[in-house]
C-alpha cells in the first residue's frame, strides 16, 4: 500500500489526496483510466476523500458554521429570519447535514435560501432533499440552472453519465447573474460569476464579523478540472472554455480574502484548521497566504493542461 503523501491522483478537482487519508492501493488508477470510468472515479473519491463521512459540526466565525462531511462542505449561515445554506454535498449528505445543524441547537426547517458553488453531485446532491424539508428557495447561478433542475444531465461533461454522475433534480426558484446578491437578515452574499468547473460555477464573498473585527470571506469555485476535461481552444469540452478558466483564475487573484473556505475540505486544510480553532478560534482560520497559494496552484495546473493538450495534439500530427 503506498502512502497518498507520495501520490498524486486526479481525484475531484485534481486534488492531491491528503498524507491523512486511507491508503490507495498499489494498483491506483490513472488520470486516464479515471477519465475513462466515472463511476470508479467518484466511488474513489467519495472513498478516499471521505465524502459521505460524517463530521463534527463546527462555528467558523460571526454567524457561519462548517455542517458538511469530513470530505465536503456544507456551511450554514445562521441568523434570525433563517438560514442560508452553501452547498449540500452528495445525495446522501442530507441527513447527515440535518443531524450537524440540530446539533447546533438550530432548526433545519429554517433553512430559506440554498445556494452552491457549482452543480455537480458532490455540492448539489442533497438540495432536493433539503428543499423537500425546508421548502426553502434555491437560488443559483444562470448558466448552472440547467444542471440543477435536470438532475446532471445538461452538464457539459457528464451529461452523458447522468445516472452515474447525476442527482435528484430540484426546482430552481431565483436564477443570480455575475454580481448578484443573497441577503437574509444580516448576512450578505454576493455571487461572481467564475465559470470553467462548470458553466454556472459561483464564487461567493461576504464579510463576517467577530468580536471587533470584520473579515472579508471567499468561497472560491470554477478552477479546478477533472479527469477528461479539455480546456485548449481547438478542441474544448465547451465552446469558450479555455477564456472561461481564464477569467475565473484573473478573478479568484483578485480578491484578497482573510478568510476563505473551500467546497472541498482539504484545499484549505479543514483537520488542521479544526484543531487549532479550539484555542485560537477565528485566527485559525484566517489565511491569506493559503489562498494566495491556492490559486497559484489552479493557476499553475490549468496552464500545464494546457500545454499537455498542446503538446498531444501536436504529437498527433507528426
Amino acid at each position: 500500500m503506498k502512502k497518498l503523501s507520495i501520490i498524486t491522483v486526479s481525484l475531484a478537482a485534481s486534488l492531491v489526496l491528503p498524507a491523512g487519508a486511507q491508503d490507495l492501493p498499489p494498483n491506483a488508477p490513472t488520470k486516464e483510466q479515471l477519465a475513462n470510468n466515472n463511476k470508479l472515479f467518484i466511488e474513489l473519491a467519495t472513498k478516499y476523500l471521505k465524502w459521505d463521512e460524517p463530521a463534527e459540526p463546527i462555528r467558523i466565525a460571526g454567524p457561519l458554521y462548517l455542517v458538511g462531511t469530513q470530505g465536503l462542505s456544507s456551511w450554514l449561515f445562521a441568523t434570525r429570519e433563517g438560514h442560508i445554506l452553501l452547498n449540500t454535498g452528495t445525495p446522501k449528505s442530507g441527513p447527515m447535514i440535518v443531524e450537524s445543524i440540530r446539533k447546533l441547537g438550530f432548526e433545519p426547517e429554517d433553512i430559506r435560501i440554498i445556494i452552491n458553488g457549482h452543480g455537480h453531485s458532490d455540492h448539489a446532491g442533497a438540495f432536493a432533499y433539503l428543499k423537500q424539508l425546508s421548502g426553502a428557495q434555491v437560488a443559483i447561478m444562470q448558466e448552472d440552472v440547467g444542471m440543477v433542475e435536470d438532475g446532471g444531465k445538461s452538464d457539459f461533461h457528464y451529461g452523458k453519465d447522468w445516472q452515474v454522475m447525476g442527482q435528484p433534480p430540484v426546482k430552481v426558484d431565483r436564477v443570480l447573474r455575475d454580481g448578484d446578491q443573497v441577503r437574509l437578515g444580516d448576512v450578505l452574499l454576493t455571487a461572481l460569476h467564475t465559470p470553467g468547473h462548470t458553466r454556472g460555477a459561483t464564487t461567493w464573498t461576504t464579510t463576517l464579523v467577530e468580536g471587533d473585527k470584520a473579515y472579508a470571506v471567499v468561497f472560491p469555485d470554477g478552477g479546478g478540472f477533472n479527469p477528461g476535461y479539455r480546456v485548449a481552444l481547438r478542441d474544448p469540452s465547451y465552446p469558450g472554455i479555455e477564456d472561461d478558466y481564464r477569467r475565473t483564475l484573473h478573478t479568484l487573484e483578485m480578491l484578497k480574502p482573510q478568510i476563505w473556505l473551500a467546497h472541498h475540505t482539504e484545499y484549505f486544510d479543514m483537520a488542521e484548521k479544526r484543531k487549532r480553532g479550539a484555542t485560537e478560534g477565528v485566527n485559525a482560520w484566517v489565511d491569506p497566504e493559503g489562498y494566495r497559494q491556492f490559486v497559484a496552484a489552479k493557476r499553475r495546473a490549468f496552464e500545464d493542461e494546457v500545454d499537455a493538450e498542446m503538446k498531444a495534439r501536436a504529437e498527433a500530427k507528426r
